[in-house]
């Protein structure tokens, strides 16, 4: 499995930021534009919230975040035990 890309990431920070009612960058239209445009977002009174697809994208991105940090303390705990680490599949 490869590791989040940084593409992932910035989603993600979008849609917390959405969740969260925070403030976008002066940029964001576009982006805003497209979740809403693949029903990741949907604009409600003026305010862009995050539909179910959005929280469950949320989410899956929470959770790979979070695997690959365990994924990466394993990878840590082997080399300091001097186990071979195999390269990633």
């Amino acid at each position: 499995m490869d590791p989040i890309s940084l593409e992932e990431l910035a989603l993600l920070d979008v849609l917390e930021r959405i969740d969260q009612s925070l403030e976008h960058g002066p940029n964001a239209a576009p982006l805003l534009e497209r979740l809403v445009g693949v029903g990741l977002a949907e604009v409600v009174e003026g305010e862009t919230r995050l539909t179910d697809a959005g929280i469950e994208r949320c989410k899956s991105l929470h959770h790979r975040v979070a695997a690959d940090a365990e994924a990466e303390l394993v990878i840590l705990e082997r080399e300091k035990a001097g186990e071979a680490v195999p390269p990633p599949a």
